[in-house]
């Protein structure tokens, strides 16, 4: 096994480097599916080193026949093996087949499905279904994939989970819940998004063997980040700083009601390391932001006139957090957008850019799925069937930069390669996070970072702080937890 790559693939890709290092390069087919048994027996027996009993479910295909290895494998070790197949493996072709002649000739038996075994074994390896699924599971193998799940057994899962789509993310009518998955040769896109990391578990990759020219020879689809990897981005300050070097944020939202949503866009743009920080919102909401936090500095603004003198200040606008849709909040829309101001937008922000669309090129567009799917003049549904085409459709009808937010965070732009953010978790599933995230990305790009390296850096920065703040737990983790977590990890 290996570190986890940077770069995701979409599953015809990896099809392609695989036929490449076969053809091009002569890696025997078997020899990579020998390649491939043998990493996830090696997985199985590290991680579940106490098993006895393992079964292995083995589908019709490529995939199946990695399992008949990995029964062959335990076999030898001397483990019992139940070995079902719900597809006769005598009608099996190709490498697959080569596969099972090797198990049967090592003593290993085939079985059909009988979800009665399951509990009786410490450990099974799902090598059902591969990448080249592309329709809902139904009938028998719909049902062994339902009997799987409600089994109390650790599963490994070949590759990817059965009835996971390997470009989305999306469960096709039911998947595999595994323990661990181990991947082969290039990271499926769709392991990281959407349904993709609640179904894999902890993910395993083996190149197995594949020469790295191989993989040169096909672009990868989208490129991983995190914040291990960006915090680079952010060179050490010089001693001779003052404050006007990094930036000054204007965040301008805060209806009634909703002054909290400024307040924490703004710490966090601070807590980054913008030099100003100012929030232009109702004057009713400035005398107690004021109060709890006076390194920022609150500006009531009634209309455009009072807005116009703080835009001619900032370096960079975060539009959104807490502005409604009342007329108050159109005007001050209006008056940012045609302020040129470089953008970050957000929450309300994005729902008005919504109701007007418009393109632009300076800003960063920072939609949750709902959102994302009025801005697309579909719903959050359609979004997340395809996230990864979502945000390259919400880039080519508005430009600059999009962040899709959600389970694997996506950044895309025009004129750069897409981005996928791994880090995250569930606890930061509460309200005000993205206000947050808002804050992070303007504080980050008021620093001298271009918009798309600080949509990068400020996903990936925001993911590792409510990571840590996970620590200690995910569930009842506040936005305010992560802006807790920023200044230690931007240092």
């Amino acid at each position: 096994m290996s570190r986890l790559p940077y770069t995701l693939y979409r599953a015809a890709d990896v099809r392609e480097l695989d036929r490449i290092a076969i053809q091009a390069f002569g890696i025997a087919g078997i020899e990579l599916m020998n390649r491939a048994g043998a990493a996830l027996f090696d997985e199985l027996c590290s991680r579940w080193p106490a098993a006895g009993h393992i079964a292995v479910v083995c589908g019709a295909g490529n995939n199946g026949g990695d399992g008949y290895v990995v029964a062959r494998l335990a076999r030898e070790k001397g483990l019992r093996v139940t070995l079902m197949a719900p597809a006769d493996p005598d009608t099996l072709k190709g490498d697959a087949r080569t596969a099972w002649g090797a198990a049967r000739a090592a003593g290993v038996t085939a079985m059909g499905f009988d979800a009665a075994v399951l509990d009786q074994a410490d450990v099974l390896v799902d090598a059902i279904f591969g990448t080249g699924l592309d329709r809902p599971v139904t009938g028998p193998w719909a049902e062994a994939i339902t009997a799987i799940n409600r089994a109390a057994i650790p599963v490994l899962a070949v590759d990817i989970p059965s009835g996971l789509q390997a470009d989305t993310g999306q469960v096709l009518g039911v998947a595999v819940r595994a323990a661990a998955t181990v991947t082969f040769i290039g990271l499926k896109q769709g392991l990281f998004s959407a349904a993709g990391p609640e179904h894999c578990g902890v993910l395993a990759y083996d190149d197995l063997g594949v020469p790295e020219a191989v993989l040169n020879q096909v672009p990868p689809a989208a490129e991983r980040i995190d914040w291990l990897r960006m915090k680079s981005v952010l060179p050490p300050r010089p001693r001779d700083a003052h404050k006007g070097l990094f930036g000054h944020v204007l965040v301008v939202g805060g209806n009634r009601g909703m002054a909290g949503a400024v307040r924490m866009a703004a710490e966090a743009a601070a807590r980054v390391g913008s030099g100003l920080t100012s929030v232009a919102t109702r004057p009713e909401h400035c005398a107690a932001m004021a109060a709890v936090r006076p390194e920022i500095m609150w500006q009531g603004v009634s209309g455009p006139a009072e807005l116009r003198p703080l835009l001619q200040r900032a370096t960079l606008v975060a539009l959104g957090p807490g502005l409604g849709q009342d007329d108050w909040a159109r005007a001050l829309f209006e008056t940012v957008l045609a302020s040129g101001r470089p953008l970050v937008v957000d929450a309300d922000g994005l729902n008005l850019l919504a109701q007007e669309p418009c393109r632009g090129q300076d800003w960063v567009l920072t939609p949750h799925p709902g959102e994302a799917g009025r801005l697309l003049q579909s719903d959050s549904a359609s979004v997340n069937g395809d996230r990864f085409v979502a945000v390259a459709q919400l880039c080519e009808r508005y430009g600059g930069t999009v962040v899709l937010k959600g389970s694997g965070t996506l950044v895309a732009s025009e004129h750069h390669p897409m981005a996928l953010c791994s880090g995250g978790n569930p606890g930061m599933a509460s309200g005000g996070m993205g206000d947050v995230l808002t804050g992070v990305i303007a504080g980050l790009a008021a620093q001298g970072l271009d918009l798309n390296q600080a949509a990068k850096a400020g996903v990936a920065l925001h993911a590792a702080a409510g990571d840590k703040i996970a620590l200690n737990g995910e569930r009842g983790m506040l936005a305010g937890d992560v802006l807790t977590a920023l200044r230690g990890l931007v240092n």
